[in-house]
């Protein structure tokens, strides 16, 4: 899946952090830094994680399994 986070919008609350930190943490001046690909059994938290986000900031999308091409 791959992860979007419109930093034009994001304040760093830090939600995403407590929700998915293998996903999203803070850098040492206290941006957000996040991972871009994550494998699908992430997708729990990273959902978690864009729902608790109060200036929704946070977009999923799914990406076709490595090998095979998306159905119409």
């Amino acid at each position: 899946m791959e992860i979007h986070v419109d930093m034009a919008l994001c304040q760093s609350h830090g939600q995403c952090v407590f929700a998915a930190p293998e996903v999203f943490s803070f850098d040492e001046e206290d941006r957000l830094v996040y991972v871009t690909s994550a494998d699908e059994d992430l997708r729990a938290a990273v959902s978690q994680a864009a729902g608790a986000c109060p200036v929704r900031a946070i977009h999923i999308d799914s990406t076709s399994p490595v090998g095979k091409e998306p159905t119409p």
